[in-house]
């Protein structure tokens, strides 16, 4: 309510009213001053509004008192239950948890005023999910309420969270949320076998390392709690068998380590045991976490192929041993129940082969032609057998056949000796160290024996001193040598082996004698040698060779400076000659200039003695056939020749004559003379040119042009 001083209560004074929600929210009584408010008011939208009120003169409308501002604030009253604004939660919590462990905390909001009153003071209940979970009524905190809950007897719990305003009062107002709880797994059971024995039935012709069972022990766990390891136990029959773990299913796989046979084991019994990776030590009084099982395997017999009493024969025959002489068996036997009999024959794959023949029945080998352990000293096959039953049941054995040597070849020196003694030698001196070879496969400790034959030993040149180790030397036995005397000796020398029988064979040394120095040191075995100057030494040698070279040089240079010479000389003397013809260097003028050369030295010398003057002559028309080919494509060049030479016979300005010379001369003494035609004495008309069609194609077009007569106009001939 307003009320001004001035107000007498006659009506006089108007109230106005300004400010927040003036109009809307609240409204003023004018001649009262009552302010009353026009709708509902919510302190969670607004908590308070500031007003101005005026009182005004009714009738001059002028401010009795100045404007004056106040606040009107809206009291709270519980209206807004609390709200979980990030509900609902999940949580999740280890399985076998004490009590009291801690899960989550929860939090609800409530919009009425903290300040007055209970509206927003919380409390926290749970409505459902007990007796496994309690939750602190003040703080929201959600905590495990019973212990070893166990996750595999139940893993998901929902519980129903309630918070009450006005401290849970009666009248308080409530709101809910929902918490989902997840138990996660430990490791806290053991794997477990369902059974006590697993049978297994496996073919005895399974492959090693093959899969033939599988076993699997359960673990009501999960993830990596529930991961299973097998282990067979060490005892029977364990050791053919091995056993790994399935990463995806968990199982154990037993796999076949060594072959297995029925004829020799039906059976297999061992024990397996599943334990887990992971264990954790809170449960450890629980009991051990593994289990035990056992496996029993049962071999199932299968049709095989016979077996070989060896994986491989190896066999010994002295090489010429008679055809057909047995040198060994192989044997094969049927392990199957039925037990069938056995044939045996050879793998043939190349000729060798064919050296061996095989009892089918007995399996007995012998040879089938002579043998030569230097040509092959080891055979190497292989033997089948197969089942009368199954034929096609077969196995494969190799047999190796080593041929012994029997003592057939003598020793022989091993390689091709150069000895050579010195002239200067000492008696007793070595000069050559030998040793023996055979060809026979000797025997550990053979040994060869050397000496000199029995007609060398009475010479008093060389002896033979064997050393007992299969090696000797020869030795000097005089007191220098001469090669002028003798410059080769040939030494016999008897080579024993200890085979038996006894086989020797006579080498022979050929012994070179050379020159040396004082410290026996060859320095020449060749015989020219011999006849050099005594005391001529190698430095001398090679400038006498050097000298001779040199020499031999100069006089090649000379005889081809001297050919040279005269080859240049000659070419000279012809270039000279011709000069006059064909060494200038202008054109000349023409027919008119008889300056620019010498044109005697063309001219017959008859001709020059016979015409002291000058040869010009007026020429006359001829009246001549002259034999040409039939010349249609020559037309145009014709008529341009003629009208030139109409032109030169009209014109008072050109030479009148033309100027014989004889050109072509060949000089005195020629059988042709004069090749020129011009002072020729026959015509063109007496002359044959039949003669030109012999002489090839490259004459076809004269013999064309002077073969054939026709006939010219004689006016356009001159």
């Amino acid at each position: 309510k307003l009320h001004s001083d001035l107000d007498k209560g006659v009506g006089t004074v108007k109230y106005t009213l300004s400010g927040d929600g003036a109009g809307t929210v609240f409204t003023i009584d004018e001649t009262t001053g009552d302010i009353h408010a026009i709708r509902s008011l919510d302190r969670e939208e607004k908590p308070f509004y500031t007003l101005r009120a005026q009182a005004v003169d009714v009738d001059t409308k002028k401010p009795l008192e100045p404007e004056s501002e106040f606040i009107i604030k809206v009291q709270d009253i519980n209206d807004n239950e609390p709200k979980f604004l990030d509900g609902p939660y999940v949580a999740s919590v280890p399985e076998m948890s004490p009590v009291g462990a801690y899960v989550l905390q929860v939090k609800a909001t409530d919009a009425d005023d903290p300040t007055y009153g209970n509206s927003a003071r919380v409390v926290y209940s749970i409505l459902q999910g007990q007796p496994y979970f309690s939750i602190d009524p003040k703080t929201g905190v959600i905590r495990t309420a019973l212990p070893n809950m166990d996750r595999e007897v139940k893993e998901q719990y929902q519980v129903l969270i309630q918070a009450k305003d006005m401290g849970g009062q009666l009248g308080g107002l409530a709101g809910t949320t929902t918490v989902n709880i997840t138990l996660t797994d430990v490791n806290d059971n053991p794997p477990r076998f369902p059974k006590s024995i697993f049978h297994l039935k496996v073919p005895e012709s399974s492959h090693v390392g093959s899969a033939i069972g599988r076993i699997r022990a359960v673990d009501p766990d999960f993830g990596k709690n529930a991961e299973i390891e097998y282990n067979i136990v060490p005892g029977d029959g364990g050791n053919l068998f091995d056993i790994t773990t399935d990463e995806y299913t968990q199982e154990g796989v037993i796999k076949l380590k060594k072959p297995l046979d029925f004829e020799t084991k039906k059976a297999y019994t061992f024990k397996v045991e599943a334990s887990n990776l992971h264990l954790d030590h809170r449960f450890h009084s629980v009991g051990p976490f593994k289990d035990t099982a056992t496996v029993k395997i049962n071999v199932l017999d299968i049709d095989e192929p016979p077996v070989f009493s060896k994986p491989m024969y190896t066999m010994e025959v002295y090489e010429d041993t008679p055809v057909g002489t047995i040198i060994g068996a192989v044997t094969a036997q049927d392990l199957d129940a039925g037990s069938s009999s056995v044939r045996y024959f050879m793998d043939w794959k190349n000729d060798v082969d064919s050296y061996f023949t095989i009892d089918a029945t007995e399996g007995t080998i012998a040879t089938n032609e002579l043998l030569d352990r230097e040509s092959t000293a080891q055979y190497n096959f292989s033997i089948i057998a197969s089942k009368v039953s199954n034929p096609l049941l077969t196995s494969k054995v190799n047999v190796i056949i080593n041929v012994l040597d029997v003592n057939e070849f003598p020793p022989e020196i091993s390689v091709p000796y150069e000895t050579s003694v010195c002239e200067n030698a000492k008696p007793g001196q070595v000069i050559q160290t030998i040793t023996a070879a055979d060809k026979d496969l000797s025997p550990a400790g053979q040994r060869f024996s050397f000496k000199l034959s029995s007609e060398a030993s009475n010479k008093p040149n060389f002896t033979v001193h064997d050393y007992r180790n299969n090696t000797a030397g020869i030795e000097t036995r005089r007191n220098g040598y001469s090669r002028r005397q003798q410059e080769l000796y040939f030494l016999p020398v008897v080579i024993e082996d200890s085979s038996y029988p006894v086989q020797s064979s006579t080498n022979t040394l050929t012994i070179r004698v050379c020159r040396c120095d004082s410290d026996g040191t060859i320095q020449s075995c060749n015989v020219e040698a011999i006849f050099l100057p005594v005391g001529l030494s190698t430095g001398a040698l090679i400038a006498i060779l050097l000298c001779i070279v040199i020499l031999l040089v100069i006089v090649v240079l000379y005889v081809a400076l001297r050919r040279q010479k005269k080859k240049d000389t000659l070419m000279t003397s012809k270039e000279d000659i011709r000069d006059n013809v064909i060494h200038y260097d202008d054109e000349g003028g023409g027919e008119e200039d008889t300056q620019a050369f010498d044109i005697g030295a063309l001219r017959n010398p008859k001709v020059i003695e016979d015409n002291k003057i000058r040869r010009d002559i007026k020429p006359d028309t001829l009246r001549f056939t002259r034999h040409r080919p039939p010349a249609e494509d020559n037309t145009d060049i014709r008529d341009f020749i003629n009208q030139r030479l109409q032109e030169n016979d009209v014109d008072p300005s050109a030479p009148p004559y033309d100027s014989l010379a004889t050109y072509a001369y060949e000089g005195n003494g020629s059988v042709a003379e004069s090749l020129s035609s011009i002072d020729s004495l026959t015509t063109e008309a007496d002359q044959d040119y039949d003669y030109l069609s012999d002489w090839g194609p490259r004459f076809k077009i004269l013999a064309d042009m002077f073969g054939e007569e026709e006939s010219y106009n004689p006016d356009k001939v001159t």
